[in-house]
């Protein structure tokens, strides 16, 4: 199993996950032919891949759902609760209604039920043979019971969204700042340092970090907060970036 990002930050993204013989789309928050463009350069097409995948409504995760709707056969698979907010831009027929457990081909995937200012909002943990990775981004928070999910994973890609100092010494208006720090809003580079901390194990060969906020966060103290928590050199730790693909990483 592989991932690569294609667009990570509050601009737009998506992310894809390449394994034997299922290929999935995670969030189309970029256009059709920037996606398409990018998967040229990889010597990949639509036509290789079996499914979509949403977390949530947001713009900078769904502004590309309708015309890739338009442009290709995919089917979007997301839970039923998921589909009202996205009604707009998604034929019900082209709806693959999900439980919390399903499977794409051999690819097993559970959903993560996460904290954020969205009427639905998932990540997700995807497994193929013994390989195991997880996919969140977009909360608060995340609880007990789905850190338990993503104990000793091999591969991480988990928001580190914003530096807390950085936030509230920023120019965002008052209720902005306290809308990203809530229960319901993203990730700090502490927290996630955290949890990573607590749920890494010797499995774990790769945590990328996404959706770093461009004015709230830098590249350098995402990576240096982290990696403070996290000094083993075995695991690598990289960026995930707005406007620059991520190279395939093996899971």
């Amino acid at each position: 199993m592989k991932v690569q990002t294609i667009a990570s930050g509050s601009k737009g993204n998506c992310t894809i996950v390449l394994s034997k013989d299922a290929n999935i789309i995670i969030d189309m928050g970029i256009s059709y032919i920037t996606l398409k463009r990018k998967l040229e350069e990889d010597s990949l097409s639509f036509d290789m891949f079996d499914a979509l995948l949403i977390t949530h409504c947001h713009k900078d995760h769904t502004s590309g759902l309708s015309s890739i709707i338009k442009n290709t056969h995919l089917s979007v698979y997301i839970p039923e609760k998921m589909y009202e907010s996205l009604s707009d831009s998604l034929p019900y027929a082209r709806c693959h209604i999900i439980d919390d457990n399903f499977n794409i081909n051999s690819l097993e995937v559970e959903l993560l039920h996460t904290s954020h200012d969205a009427p639905f909002s998932v990540g997700y943990i995807i497994k193929e043979e013994d390989k195991k990775m997880c996919y969140i981004t977009d909360t608060g928070y995340i609880n007990r019971r789905i850190l338990s999910k993503m104990t000793h994973l091999d591969c991480y890609l988990i928001e580190s969204n914003h530096d807390e100092i950085m936030l509230m010494d920023g120019p965002y208006p008052r209720f902005l700042k306290e809308r990203v720090i809530s229960d319901k809003g993203h990730l700090s580079n502490s927290t996630t340092a955290k949890y990573l901390k607590k749920i890494i194990g010797p499995n774990t060969k790769n945590i990328i970090l996404a959706h770093l906020s461009q004015t709230n966060n830098k590249e350098s103290l995402a990576l240096e907060t982290i990696r403070k928590e996290i000094p083993d050199e075995n695991i690598a730790i990289t960026i995930a970036k707005q406007n620059e693909s991520s190279k395939i990483i093996e899971v």
